[in-house]
Parts: C-alpha cells; sequence; structure tokens
C-alpha cells in the first residue's frame, strides 16, 4: 500500500511538473545580435574614455603638484606649507569626488547607461513577455547571467498564500 502511494505521488507530481512549461533565454547573446545595443555600448565606451582621461590629467596635475611640493617643501615656511598641503588636500578631493560622480554608484555613468541602454533592455523584455504569454510558458529564465526568472505567469506567484499563513496582511 506504502508503494503505491509513493508511486501515485511521483506520478501526480512528474503530471504536474510536466503541466508547466519552461523556457531558457540567454539575453546577453540576444543584446550582443542588437544594433542598438551595441551603438549604445559604442557611446557608454566612448563617455567612459572621456571621463577617464578628464579624471586622468586631474591626477597628473595633482602628482605634479604634490612633487613640486616634496622639492620645495624644505624651503618654505609654515604657513606656506600649510597652504600647499591646504591645497593639495583641496584637489586629492576634487579628484576623488568626480571619480564618485562619474562612476560611483548611481554617478553619471549609471545614469547614461540607464538612458542609453535601458529602452533596448525593455524591448527585450517585452518580446520575451509576448512570446511567454503567447506560448503560454510558466516561466522563462534568463542563463546569461546564472540562472535567473525573468518572467513566471502571476498565477503561479504564492507569495499571497505565505503572508496568509504568516499572519500578514
Amino acid at each position: 500500500m506504502k508503494k503505491l502511494i509513493t508511486l501515485l505521488s511521483l506520478v501526480l507530481l512528474a503530471a504536474a511538473v510536466q503541466a508547466q512549461r519552461y523556457a531558457i533565454v540567454d539575453t546577453r547573446y540576444i543584446l550582443d545580435k542588437m544594433p542598438a545595443y551595441k551603438e549604445a555600448q559604442a557611446k557608454l565606451d566612448k563617455i567612459s574614455q572621456d571621463w577617464q582621461k578628464e579624471i586622468d590629467g586631474k591626477q597628473a596635475a595633482l602628482d605634479k603638484m604634490y612633487k613640486d611640493y616634496e622639492a620645495e617643501q624644505v624651503m618654505l615656511s609654515e604657513e606656506l606649507r600649510k597652504k600647499r598641503e591646504d591645497e593639495i588636500f583641496l584637489r586629492e578631493k576634487e579628484v576623488r569626488d568626480l571619480q564618485r560622480k562619474r562612476f560611483g554608484f548611481e554617478g553619471d555613468l549609471f545614469k547614461q547607461r540607464q538612458e542609453l541602454v535601458k529602452p533596448v533592455q525593455d524591448k527585450v523584455y517585452t518580446a520575451i513577455q509576448k512570446i511567454a504569454a503567447a506560448r503560454m510558458y510558466d516561466f522563462i529564465l534568463d542563463k546569461s547571467e546564472g540562472i535567473t526568472v525573468i518572467f513566471a505567469d502571476p498565477k503561479l506567484d504564492k507569495s499571497e498564500d505565505v503572508l496568509r499563513e504568516l499572519g500578514v496582511k
């Protein structure tokens, strides 16, 4: 009897798994094939290079300022030494701030990427959702950067059930 129940359970589980339809896509591959994405990426690369040159120029000027200070330090009065150190410190802060502004978390490069690349990504995700709906897929997984669910049929979402089980409204 126990074997029959186990066998029946396995058959039902297999049927349930087969009832759900899955698909896998590689969004990195798809994006790399899209001319609009290549153009956006090329613009981002150019912008990034220009900003890096700007930062490198300011860093080179700072390095020269520091070397000049080291060479002249012994000949400077205490007041002038302090003034030059403050000036160097201020320039270092400016370079760090510029670098953070351009390349930091939610910096200018992030914003440019959102502006240039996100519309292309949105087109891909919209196409994936259309395919999922037309072919009645329950899940579509993205294999480009680890397995990620990029589409799931909302009727399979059991989050509300979990909240009810936890007593959360």
